[in-house]
């Protein structure tokens, strides 16, 4: 028969370095007489635990701060990280003096007050002194460091070091800056300097003679437009002046469309532009991807133009559609969003209920110009087709209602002997009101004669 368990409490370990006896003397302090010494026992072994844990966590700080020496601070941190209330009083920066309070006669069981002098201040001499200005913040800005390797004369950097062929007044080398007027004012003096490139006096010539030799249409001589044209085409080291010619042609699309672009010689003058964005991309030795965005805005203003002369409005959209293309299948890669954009802004154009039958048309070419898939997109799924097709009249031909069909024999081409839809049939009929849905009564008419023609169109193929 086993012993009977004793059931008087087992006092608590009390070897530690914290005793029990501490705990007793706290609690007689606060009024606290009848203290088991089991419960003073516990605590003794909680305090000095915690204690443990405080210092363990302060060594830790004092450590990683490369010392040897424990601090008020590596406590303070310590018992911020263990959740715990902090010794008010004590700080390490600027150590307060303390003062003795004055006893309360009617508060004698207060005991001794120590407190904390507030310092005095006199607002007067304090207005009186001498303010400290406090200098600005720190703050970041971005500069181009260089340029196509080219350094921007700009005064967040260094001075350019002056060659030793190179005259002060300009005799091998000189500077061009397009449509900058010379003008007395130092500040637009100091403005224009900042966009000058040194180009030497071979290339300034050569911009000249290149551009003379393109425009005006009228007065040049075929040959050596040709020549012109080949140059761009094929020619090394024309890199420092493409930003001058990209500027170039821009300036004269917006020119040759400012006023309505009606007459034979504007025309030509955009065909020539053309011509010149098409050889500069073509030139495997020039980097334009910087310049994408400038070369874009002249091609699409170019396509969707409302009222290109009418005896090469044809040719120009051609034109402008098969750089376009050229432009996406060379960068889309690089540029992910550069086909999305582009497709964005030929929708509009297409879709948009305000559009001119010319520019409804330059989008359907610059549609076939970028693939199938651009002009399944917009002219069957996003109902291009229908739009141009509300606004053909019965039985019209030619003009816009021919050019969506052009663009539709892209995608499939008519059957060499096409069979009609028979609307007696359930699968042909259910054909012929999906195609009247999707593509609108004027090409529904044209397309109901060729079945097949109509299922791959429809995606039923």
């Amino acid at each position: 028969m086993s012993k009977a368990k004793s059931s008087k409490p087992t006092a608590g370990p009390s070897g530690g370095l914290y005793k029990a006896e501490s705990i007793k003397d706290v609690a007689d302090g606060l009024g606290i007489t009848s203290f088991p010494d089991a419960v003073a026992s516990a605590l003794a072994s909680d305090v000095e635990y915690r204690i443990h844990q405080v210092v363990e966590e302060a060594s830790r700080f004092m450590r990683h701060a490369r010392r040897t020496t424990l601090t008020t601070a590596d406590i303070d941190n310590a018992l911020r990280v263990l959740n715990i209330e902090p010794l008010y009083g004590h700080s390490q920066h600027n150590t307060p003096t303390f003062r003795r309070a004055l006893p309360f006669p009617q508060l004698a069981s207060a005991g001794t007050v120590f407190f904390v002098e507030d310092e005095e201040i006199d607002f007067d001499r304090v207005l009186k002194e001498e303010k400290i200005t406090l200098p600005p913040g720190v703050r970041w800005t971005a500069h181009w460091l260089a340029v196509e390797g080219v350094q921007p004369l700009i005064p967040e950097n260094p001075p350019a070091v002056p060659r030793e062929d190179q005259q002060p007044t300009g005799g091998a080398t000189s500077t061009l800056v397009p449509n900058a007027a010379t003008t007395p004012d130092k500040r637009q003096q100091q403005q224009a300097a900042l966009v000058k490139q040194v180009l030497s006096r071979e290339l300034q010539l050569y911009y000249t003679r290149l551009t003379t030799s393109l425009l005006p249409p009228n007065a040049v001589d075929p040959t050596k437009r040709t020549a012109a044209l080949a140059s761009l085409r094929h020619d090394a080291g024309l890199q420092a002046l493409l930003p001058y010619l990209v500027r170039w042609v821009g300036e004269g699309v917006v020119g040759a469309l400012k006023d309505g672009a009606q007459g034979e010689n504007d025309g030509r003058v955009l065909e020539i532009l053309l011509d010149v964005i098409a050889a500069l991309l073509e030139n495997t030795t020039l980097f334009v991807e910087p310049y994408l965005h400038q070369l874009l805005p002249p091609v699409l203003s170019t396509l969707l133009y409302s009222s290109l002369p009418p005896s090469q409005s044809a040719h120009l959209q051609t034109t402008a559609a098969s750089i376009l293309s050229h432009i996406l299948t060379e960068h889309s890669t690089t540029y992910p969003s550069l086909s999305p954009r582009i497709m964005k802004t030929l929708l509009l154009a297409l879709l948009s209920p305000d559009k001119s039958r010319g520019t409804r048309a330059g989008a359907i070419c610059g549609l076939v110009g970028i693939g199938k898939e651009a002009v399944r997109k917009g002219l069957v799924e996003a109902g291009g087709a229908r739009v141009v097709g509300a606004e053909c009249m019965p039985g019209e031909e030619g003009g816009l209602g021919k050019a969506v069909v052009d663009a539709l024999k892209v995608l499939q081409p008519p059957s060499a002997h096409p069979v009609p839809l028979d609307s007696r049939l359930s699968e042909d009929a259910a054909t012929l009101a999906r195609l009247d849905e999707v593509m609108g009564d004027f090409f529904a008419e044209r397309l109901m004669g060729d079945a097949v023609w109509a299922r791959s169109i429809l995606g039923e193929g």
